[in-house]
């Protein structure tokens, strides 16, 4: 009998190799500096901590909460996005709270997609976009992204060469893993492409608020006639530091949120309620006056945050330069996507991974692991302090001379 057959579509897991042997050069007593996994690596802010203690010291927190998310947490999201984007959410038709990005976009893939459906994802891209449809028995085409690749351009040729046609397109911007940002007039134009081809979009927004120079990350959500094609996804893992505490929501499309709405009364009871009480507090601020200048005041926080990531940025960049590794200085995300060096390209991104860790010290993650496209780069994860990091710069030095 053949058992776990969906396992058996997945593909070798490819960061399992470095992060072994990452475990192995720590068990031998090697200072691994891990700039690998993108998890944050400071703690929540204060004020939403104390929210959640003083939530769950109320017993009646503790009953099964709603699959979709209580209301007041609904109306939050909604406020969030009218004042963020000036943009009108229905906290009761258009807006779910999920367990994370992860597990709402695979619920809503797997009730949206039947076996044999296509999709289109990014390639490079963060491993679940195309992991949930391969889970859900579909097939996924790869639209390459990255560094002097029009994506539109790709996702235009792509969709002239593929039958059956694809049901489904997932895009993220600011994207991970290859940092690529775009502007509201891109995402204009995906809603034109998703109503000329009958697609679903799914736009993962988790990177919304890590952006830098001046550059503003547009919501799919403005876009106009977005409601009609898609959905778009949040995470408050990295704006607030939440990433253990697995909260994110899903607004948009009235029939699509109607659809992960039901699948998920089956599969889930929602986030502990106590956790949505705190996320309450992370998108209105300590008090919940609906002005914009209070929701700026109260948004500190996240400045602090982005500020944070921009100094660790800069470090290992201007780091990295002096390596003569020249990269060029992302506008979002908590990462850094790198062209292997010249010399080094040969090896491809696993190989060199981990020489990174074994003659550098020095955890990153493989380009490979996003997808084929990606083997000539990997990605530097913004988890580690300045001092860190410039350790890390002195190990990289030693590999490139």
């Amino acid at each position: 009998m053949e058992k776990f057959a969906r396992l058996d579509r997945l593909p070798p897991y490819v960061f399992a190799t470095v992060d072994a042997m990452k475990m192995e050069a720590r068990r031998k007593g090697d200072d691994i500096v891990d700039l690998g996994m993108g998890n944050p690596d400071l703690g929540t802010p204060q004020h939403i901590v104390d929210k959640m203690i003083e939530a769950v010291q109320k017993s009646h927190n503790h009953r099964y909460s709603a699959s979709r998310g209580i209301n007041k947490l609904r109306m939050a999201i909604a406020s969030w996005y009218r004042r963020r984007f000036g943009v009108h959410i229905d906290p009761d038709t258009e807006a779910i709270v999920t367990i994370g990005v992860k597990e709402g976009i695979s619920h809503l893939i797997l009730v949206a997609i039947r076996p044999g459906d296509v999709v289109f994802t990014p390639n490079p891209t963060y491993p679940i976009h195309p992991y949930s449809a391969i889970i859900a028995g579909g097939e996924v085409r790869g639209i390459p992204m990255g560094p002097g690749i029009d994506f539109f351009d790709a996702l235009t040729n792509a969709i002239r060469q593929t039958w059956p046609r694809p049901k489904i397109l997932i895009i993220n911007f600011p994207h991970n893993p290859t940092t690529e940002v775009v502007d509201l007039a891109f995402f204009e134009k995906i809603v034109d492409f998703a109503k000329e081809n009958n697609l679903m979009v799914i736009h993962d927004f988790a990177y919304a608020d890590l952006v830098f120079d001046g550059y503003q990350a547009p919501s799919f959500m403005q876009a106009k006639g977005a409601k009609e094609v898609g959905v778009e996804f949040f995470s408050l893992s990295k704006s607030y530091n939440m990433a253990g505490w697995r909260v994110g929501f899903c607004v948009g499309n009235r029939e699509t949120i109607a659809a992960l709405r039901r699948i998920k009364s089956y599969l889930d009871y929602g986030v502990f309620q106590p956790i949505q009480i705190a996320s309450i507090i992370a998108l209105n601020g300590l008090d919940e006056k609906d002005d914009k200048e209070n929701f700026c005041e109260q948004q500190e926080c996240v400045k602090e945050i982005v500020d944070m990531y921009k100094s660790r940025r800069d470090t290992l960049i201007s780091g990295l330069k002096r390596c003569e590794w020249d990269v060029p200085s992302p506008k979002g995300t908590m990462f850094v996507w790198a062209k292997i060096p010249e010399k080094f390209a040969a090896m491809g991104s696993v190989e060199f991974s981990k020489l990174l860790i074994t003659k550098a010290q020095v955890a990153v993650s493989p380009g490979l692991g996003f997808g084929e496209y990606g083997d000539d780069y990997v990605r530097f994860a913004l988890i580690e302090n300045n001092m860190r990091i410039n350790q890390a710069i002195r190990g990289i030095r030693k590999v490139m001379q």
